[in-house]
């Protein structure tokens, strides 16, 4: 089968490796849409990898004993390689598993287990089904297009009442756009790259903010009669915008922080949390029992399908990091 490698800086290559086989109550699963997220960041750098990907919708062509899936079954492909019996697992929290299964042992291959190729290998159950008239592409957004922003704005409760902030309008906050439309909220985005405050506004944003602007902050109170926003959703990553949300978010209101950070961020207790009153949130993925419910967003949002703003052959994938890398897109797919 063919899969993607990184070998050197902004260098991506095509490769053939052997076919991995379903074993246990791992699925093989025929690879039809793979939504690209961070990987650009390796191609940028150089950093040899081969092993691409945590996203895909795809077709299930291989059991290994009857279980949750059959053969033809159209599903997502949730990440990761949990352990399924943990308390975690079985409450549908899988993503914060601390027994995942060591892939190679259990697989006896080291293929199959990303998603930049035509095949691989996943737990049955982590394969829901998507519904029949969603196409692979639309299906692939219950990843990292509508997934993460969908977990933080149910676990915050997020509705029409809300003002919602999301910083960072990369594929991950414009999904964020998306649901906090699809949930009736007022939204406020925060994005410098002009490509992608344009499809914020697309998306539905009622206010889009420069980080550069030195008064969003007080556009923020203009907006909301002084208060701050209700809500808000970090998905830059950036500790400004991290510390913005804090700033911006009214007395007992609510962040979730969504995009991946490794840096410090200023945070003084009283000020910010005693005396704000605010609840915030580590918010990784959602829970895999509201996966019926991302499908709704993905169905009845009427701008769903914008959030894909381009779609390459797995061939052509030396072009689409370098357009991933470029900032210059929302959500690409790549389809084997």
């Amino acid at each position: 089968m063919k899969k993607v490698v990184i070998t050197s800086p902004r260098q991506a290559e095509v490769v053939d490796v052997p076919r991995p086989k379903a074993v246990g109550d791992w699925a093989l699963v025929e690879v039809k849409a793979i939504p690209m997220c961070t990987e650009y960041k390796a191609f940028a750098a150089g950093t040899p990898s081969q092993h691409l990907g945590h996203e895909a919708a795809g077709v299930v062509v291989e059991v290994a004993q009857p279980g949750r899936v059959s053969l033809g079954d159209r599903v997502a492909v949730m990440p990761f390689h949990p352990c399924g019996v943990c308390a975690l697992c079985v409450s549908g929290d899988y993503i914060h598993c601390q027994q995942a299964h060591d892939y190679e042992t259990y697989a006896g291959t080291p293929e199959g287990r990303a998603t930049y190729s035509e095949y691989l290998l996943k737990p049955d159950w982590l394969l829901p089904r998507i519904p029949d008239g969603v196409s692979f592409e639309l299906g692939s957004l219950a990843l990292c297009g509508i997934g993460p922003t969908f977990g933080a704005m149910d676990r915050m409760a997020v509705d029409t009442f809300d003002t919602v902030l999301v910083t960072g309008m990369g594929p991950v906050g414009l999904g964020g756009v998306v649901n906090g439309k699809y949930r009736g909220a007022r939204v406020v985005a925060v994005e410098s790259i002009p490509y992608r405050a344009d499809k914020a506004r697309e998306l539905g944003a009622d206010l889009v903010l420069d980080p550069a602007d030195p008064d969003n902050l007080q556009h923020i109170m203009d907006l909301t009669g002084g208060l701050g926003v209700d809500k808000a959703v970090d998905c830059s990553g950036v500790v400004a915008a991290q510390r913005f949300c804090i700033d911006a978010t009214r007395r007992r209101g609510q962040i979730a922080f969504v995009g991946e950070c490794y840096d410090p961020m200023p945070l003084t207790i009283s000020p910010d949390m005693i005396r704000k009153g605010l609840t915030l949130h580590g918010s990784w993925h959602y829970n895999l029992s509201l996966f019926p419910k991302v499908m709704q967003v993905i169905e009845g949002a009427p701008v769903v399908s914008q959030l894909i703003s381009h779609t390459f052959a797995l061939d052509d994938v030396q072009q689409a990091f370098e357009l991933s890398a470029s900032h210059q897109c929302a959500k690409i797919i790549l389809t084997p």
